[in-house]
């Protein structure tokens, strides 16, 4: 069974930065379009960054300059750097991979105190 965990979410004050993790297992990440979401409280579920099987990556356009994804090939995880965050950047984050059907990780709490 496929399996995503993230790691690295927390209490941050206004300005600062986290570094979130997605382990993958039972899946090799370089094969499909990773991706970070997040859900605040009574909100949609969106799109926050992607990484492309080639490696190409595309960004929401209320983090873009500040978020960065990227991926470790040989450890088989993803990354999420957060940096200048916001109080609207608090949320649950949730990592994703293409497979079929999609897998979700259970998310990681990032809360951002201004």
């Amino acid at each position: 069974q496929v399996q995503l965990v993230e790691s690295g979410g927390g209490l941050v004050q206004a300005g600062g930065s986290l570094r979130l993790s997605c382990a993958a297992s039972r899946i090799i990440v370089t094969m499909h379009t990773m991706g970070w979401y997040r859900q605040a409280p009574g909100k949609q579920r969106e799109l926050v960054a992607a990484i492309m099987r080639g490696g190409s990556t595309n960004y929401a356009d209320s983090v873009k300059g500040r978020f960065t994804i990227s991926r470790d090939n040989a450890k088989n995880m993803v990354y999420l750097q957060m940096n200048s965050l916001k109080p609207e950047d608090t949320a649950v984050y949730y990592c994703q991979a293409s497979t079929f059907p999609v897998t979700w990780g259970r998310g990681t709490q990032v809360t951002v105190s201004s």
